[in-house]
């Protein structure tokens, strides 16, 4: 029974891997966290990123908007890779998520 679960989770992790490439965002030199709908909550994340991690979410947005103008894309070995795509919004957007929950049940009573 373990042997397939770890297969199921190889394949499940395959399948990520497969659907991360066949996205192109990557392609373009973007990261994840920098493709998310952009609603209240991710909107709050990105105004508390450090200015380090703001600046370069700007510049990889700015450089896909550029590759994507001139209809070009990153060389494969300039691409980030599935291992390599950090969730660096993640944190904050836990955060701001946790603290919205509690405002809600604060207002609620």
């Amino acid at each position: 029974m373990a042997t397939r679960a770890a297969t199921s989770g190889g394949l499940w992790r395959a399948f990520q891997r497969v659907y991360y490439n066949l996205a192109g965002f990557n392609q373009v030199g973007m990261m994840y966290d920098d493709t998310l709908v952009w609603i209240p909550e991710v909107e709050e994340a990105v105004r508390r990123l450090p200015p380090d991690l703001y600046n370069e979410r700007c510049f990889r947005i700015k450089r896909a908007m550029d590759l994507s103008l001139k209809h070009r894309v990153l060389p494969k070995e300039e691409r980030l890779s599935f291992d390599e795509d950090v969730r660096y919004l993640k944190p904050y957007l836990d955060e701001v998520m946790k603290e919205m929950k509690e405002k809600k049940e604060w207002n609620s009573r």
